[in-house]
């Protein structure tokens, strides 16, 4: 089993139990304990989970953040439908701007052999385009969140101030009723707000489940998005609350 699959089962089990020893894992995932300690270790290292003695805890759900291999396969066909949609506004020669996160990935997959240059601090979708002939990309560079392939921190921020993009596609962790556009970690909402000055129009792409979602970091208001990406099952009255504040919604 690869171990980036042996991450998610991990993670999967944690969260149904919040709580699981080594040995119990080894004989869920049929491989030693002794590599379960190892992934435990490296899994602490990176935040996603706690190690204790004998095995491991997954915190309070909200104070540890899922590693993007997870999250990325939660939703993937909505995610992937929304991706779609969101990139037939997109022009041959656009120079694009990426934001962090899984839907932001899948983006990037639609963008394959597109003549158009993307910029970005999502490690995923520099992996994505990185062989790709065509697509122009350029890598942000900043602190490695090796859990959630990501580039943060104030040399991301200094990058994005030289840069300008004539699109952002967005990512959110949760849009209010009042109009508020959230994000749940600091050094991401610092990056988002860097993203949104460097650019001249903003596309969030947003699964239903963000209506309301959860996040305590305001990253921008509705009256800052331009387009918004989403489905029929999103929240109704936050859509209007877009579309009165001079936003155009479409749907996947």
């Amino acid at each position: 089993m690869l171990q980036r699959e042996r991450d998610r089962r991990i993670v999967r089990a944690l969260r149904a139990k919040g709580t699981a020893s080594a040995a119990e894992l080894a004989r869920h995932l049929g491989v030693s304990t002794a590599t379960i300690r190892r992934d435990l270790q490296r899994l602490d290292r990176g935040g996603e989970l706690t190690r204790v003695y004998g095995g491991a805890v997954l915190d309070d759900e909200g104070s540890v953040e899922m590693p993007f291999a997870v999250t990325d396969d939660a939703e993937g066909e909505t995610k992937d439908a929304l991706a779609a949609r969101a990139v037939k506004l997109v022009n041959d020669g656009d120079v694009l701007l990426l934001d962090i996160g899984t839907t932001t990935l899948r983006v990037a997959r639609h963008l394959r052999g597109r003549e158009v240059t993307v910029i970005t601090s999502n490690i995923a979708v520099f992996d994505e385009l990185r062989d790709d002939p065509v697509v122009e990309l350029v890598l942000l560079g900043g602190v490695v969140r090796r859990h959630y392939r990501s580039l943060v921190g104030s040399l991301t921020e200094e990058a994005l101030r030289q840069v300008h993009a004539d699109r952002l596609f967005l990512s959110c962790t949760g849009i209010r009723r009042d109009g508020q556009v959230l994000d749940n970690m600091q050094v991401e909402a610092s990056a988002k707000r860097a993203m949104l000055a460097a650019a001249e129009s903003v596309v969030l792409v947003a699964h239903p489940a963000k209506f309301p979602g959860k996040g305590s970091l305001r990253i921008c208001g509705l009256a800052d998005i331009d387009v918004l990406v989403t489905n029929e099952d999103a929240d109704n009255e936050t859509l209007e609350i877009c579309r009165q504040a001079g936003g155009e919604v479409l749907t996947s």
